[in-house]
């Protein structure tokens, strides 16, 4: 003898571990065929299976009296089964129109916030929505018209999280078919034969073409297609995840950075993910990132370092020496901006946990230059060579070194790119500069010109204390004296 759909349901339920004993499931019921069969399903397998039915109905306020009698529908029908419900009021037009959303979209949210605020407050744990296969069908076209991957394929999950959908198995027709033998009434949305959405359109006119023109068995075909695809996709995650423990890593104030070398190992599938699971990450949603962004990103591998592109969401990727940055955009410190250094005394640069002292030694002894400080965060100089003043900033248009003791001289920009510094980070670094000759880059050198020598009178104890975020306490080889 064939099962019945509450039988039926049962087992679906059973095989996709949509509930467990003493699940409180929060049901979402319109009115219309879907949900009361949804409804009448799980209060008939409730005391079998050890769960509770809870009701949840919004009013979208759209349809007036229809609407109204929609909701009156819903409080009878739950008085007839005995099930706990709630009703929620939303003026859906008012919310879309603020959103700047169709009202469509407008009302998915405002039906999922009804959800989750009743499954909070009414001890719910799971949440159930009356999706079928036709729903599903309809949702992976939409997709294919919108342009999708696989991820786009695999329609709508029988189960997310505490979201379940028992009657995803199940087709329009058989639903219809099924209330009428058990002597159910819905009601009907208008509005759902009209063609003013999308899904309206795939439903009315592209399905019943494929499915009397190209093959009867379309909409089976294509559940099935979707079935294979979050097969798929299942696995494609979990070997991303694998793969962003293996090749990502935390930025310093946000972001992450991707390991181009370990990344080039992994599969085109796995890089694509890893990029877009890193937006997506950085930037708070995945909305808006197509594949021409990730394409985008992943090019820059082939780029050399300092290259970068701009994406949804104000994200950035940057190519650096090591791979790829991915931060979201943020205002940089204004280049060209100096502060004087007060010699002798203190220097304090504002936004940041940085203090610089200044110590004028007018009777310098020769004994003490085997005692010049070694840490890369104090370097003594000869005073006598600075031929403007010293400012403390970050780089400018025609800042050099000078690298050896012959006078040659080296532009900034080439120091930091031999050196491999990634460009946001010469960006943000304090220098120590006179003029345009930089006098210290603090954590990396100092110039050979204004090194102590023999000949030097009177000496600058130049010492940074701070968070050492810009500096490495290490023991430098640029001491601050000349080599004899």
């Amino acid at each position: 003898m064939m099962m019945n759909i509450i039988e039926q349901t049962e087992v679906y339920i059973r095989e996709n571990r949509m509930i467990s004993e003493d699940d409180v499931v929060i049901t979402g019921v319109s009115g219309g065929a879907d949900s009361v069969c949804l409804l009448f399903v799980l209060c008939n397998l409730q005391q079998r299976m050890g769960f509770r039915v809870k009701v949840c109905h919004v009013n979208h306020g759209l349809r007036g009296e229809d609407a109204d009698a929609d909701e009156q529908y819903v409080r009878e029908l739950c008085r007839r089964m005995d099930v706990d419900f709630r009703v929620f009021h939303e003026d859906v037009e008012l919310i879309a129109r603020n959103r700047k959303q169709s009202q469509e979209e407008a009302g998915r949210a405002v039906r999922r916030a009804a959800f989750e605020k009743m499954c909070q407050e009414d001890g719910g744990t799971k949440i159930a929505t009356a999706h079928h296969r036709d729903d599903n069908v309809e949702t992976v076209l939409m997709n294919i018209s919108r342009g999708t991957g696989i991820q786009g394929l695999c329609g709508i999950w029988p189960v997310r999280g505490k979201w379940i959908r028992p009657l995803l198995y199940l087709d329009r027709r058989r639903i219809e078919t099924f209330l009428t033998e058990q002597g159910l009434t819905w009601r009907t949305d208008l509005t759902n034969k009209e063609d003013a959405y999308t899904r309206n359109r795939i439903r009315h006119n592209i399905l019943p073409a494929m499915t009397d023109q190209i093959n009867s068995g379309t909409v089976k075909h294509i559940d099935e297609l979707s079935a294979q695809a979050r097969e798929l996709w299942e696995y494609l995650d979990q070997e991303t995840s694998r793969a962003m423990q293996r090749c990502t890593a935390g930025l310093e104030g946000g972001g992450l950075a991707v390991d181009g070398e370990i990344l080039e190992r992994e599969s085109g599938a796995v890089k694509k993910q890893v990029i877009k699971r890193c937006l997506a990450s950085v930037r708070g949603e995945e909305k808006d990132i197509g594949a021409t962004h990730i394409l985008e990103v992943l090019e820059l591998l082939s780029r050399q370092p300092g290259r970068t592109v701009h994406l949804p969401g104000n994200v950035t990727a940057e190519r650096v020496y090591s791979g790829i940055e991915i931060r979201r955009r943020q205002e940089t410190a204004e280049k060209g901006t100096e502060i004087r250094l007060n010699i002798p005394g203190e220097t304090q640069i504002p936004d940041k946990a940085t203090k610089i002292s200044c110590r004028l030694i007018t009777d310098f002894d020769r004994k003490d230059a085997e005692e010049i400080p070694q840490k890369s965060y104090t370097k003594w100089i000869d005073y006598d060579i600075i031929k403007c003043s010293l400012s403390v900033r970050t780089r400018q248009s025609g800042d050099y070194l000078t690298v050896d003791e012959s006078g040659n001289r080296q532009k900034l920009k080439s120091y930091f790119i031999n050196e491999k510094i990634p460009r946001r980070e010469r960006e943000r670094m304090i220098l120590i500069a006179d003029g345009n000759e930089i006098v210290w880059i603090p954590g990396h050198r100092m110039s050979k010109r204004y090194q102590v020598g023999d000949n030097t009178e009177r000496v600058l104890e130049i010492k940074i204390t701070e968070d050492k975020k810009n500096v490495r306490d290490d023991q430098s080889t640029d001491s601050g004296r000349k080599s004899r």
